[in-house]
C-alpha cells in the first residue's frame, strides 16, 4: 500500500496528495493540508472537501481504496479549512462510535503548534473562556460567558522572537475555532488569522534592507492561519494500547520559523522547541 493517498478534484481539474501518518485495521490517520475543508460546508456544499473526495475514491474503487479493501471511512473530528495536520478516521462504524465517546471525554491529547503575533512573559498559560457563535456574523465565534459552551485550552511558549511567539496549544475541549478565539482573547492572535485579528507574515517585516522586486507583489511567508495539528495521543479504541501519531511541520511554517530565527531573534531567549 502507498503511504500517500492521491485524491482527484474533478471540479478544479487538480488533485491532492495526502500523506498517511498511521494505519491499522481500524484507524487511518492522514496529514490534511491547509486549504482543504475537512467535511462539507453547510453554506456551500459544492466546495471540495476531504471526506467527499475520500468517499468518491472508495465508490470508484481507486487503487488506494481497493488495496485497503475500504468500504467505510469516517472522520472522528475536524480541522479548520486553513489548519493543517493530523486527522483521524475510522474504518468501521464500531470504531467511529468508540472514537466519538473518546473525543467527547477529553482524554485524547491533541497538540497543535501555532505562530502568534506578540509576546508574553508567561511560559505557560490557560484560557477557559466560554465560546459561542456570533449572533449576526456567520462563521464567527466569540467569547460568550453567559450563553457559550465550556471551552478550555492550555498553552506553552516554546520559542519567542521580536514581535512573535511559537506556542504549543492543547485544547481540552473541541469547540469550533477554539484555539484561534482563545488566543485572540488572550491578546496573541495567530499569524495569518485575519478573521480573529491576525495578519500575514512577510519577509520584508523581518529583514532590514529587504529589496522589493519591481512589478511583483511580495508573497507572504505565511498567508494562512498559522496553526498545525502536530501530535495526537490516544488509547486505541479496540486494544486500549497507547497510539502516538505525529505530523511534520508544513513547509510554510518551517520557512517562517527559519527566517524568524535568523532575522528576529528575541534578545536573551534561545530556541528550545
Amino acid at each position: 500500500m502507498t503511504a500517500v493517498i492521491k485524491l482527484s478534484a474533478p471540479a478544479s481539474g487538480g488533485f491532492w496528495k495526502i500523506p498517511v501518518l498511521y494505519e491499522d485495521a481500524d484507524l487511518l490517520a492522514i496529514d490534511k493540508p491547509s486549504g482543504l475543508l475537512s467535511s462539507p460546508d453547510r453554506y456551500d456544499p459544492d466546495r471540495p472537501n476531504l471526506m467527499k473526495l475520500l468517499h468518491d475514491g472508495i465508490t470508484r474503487g481507486v487503487p488506494w481504496a481497493s488495496q485497503r479493501g475500504l468500504s467505510y471511512l469516517m472522520n472522528a473530528h475536524r480541522l479548520d479549512f486553513e489548519t493543517s495536520g493530523i486527522m483521524l478516521l475510522a474504518k468501521n462504524r464500531p470504531t467511529l462510535v468508540a472514537l466519538a465517546d473518546l473525543f467527547s471525554s477529553e482524554k485524547p491529547v491533541k497538540n497543535y503548534v501555532g505562530l502568534v503575533h506578540g509576546q508574553t512573559p508567561e511560559s505557560r498559560f490557560e484560557v477557559s473562556a466560554k465560546l459561542g457563535p456570533h449572533p449576526t456574523r456567520t462563521g464567527y465565534v466569540r467569547v460568550d460567558e453567559k450563553s457559550g459552551k465550556k471551552s478550555h485550552t492550555q498553552f506553552e511558549v516554546t520559542e519567542q522572537f521580536r514581535g512573535f511567539a511559537l506556542l504549543r496549544c492543547r485544547p481540552l475541549t473541541g469547540r469550533t475555532h477554539q484555539i484561534r478565539v482563545h488566543l485572540r482573547h488572550y491578546g496573541l492572535p495567530l499569524v495569518g488569522d485575519t478573521l480573529y485579528g491576525g495578519s500575514s507574515l512577510f519577509l520584508s517585516q523581518l529583514k532590514a534592507g529587504y529589496r522589493f522586486k519591481q512589478n511583483r507583489d511580495e508573497r507572504p511567508l505565511i498567508g494562512r492561519v498559522a496553526l498545525h495539528a502536530e501530535e495526537l495521543r490516544l488509547a486505541h479504541p479496540s486494544t486500549g494500547a497507547e497510539v502516538l501519531i505525529k505530523s511534520p511541520w508544513p513547509k510554510d511554517l518551517t520557512v517562517a520559523v527559519k527566517y524568524l530565527r535568523r532575522y528576529a531573534p528575541a534578545t536573551g531567549v534561545s530556541p528550545h522547541y
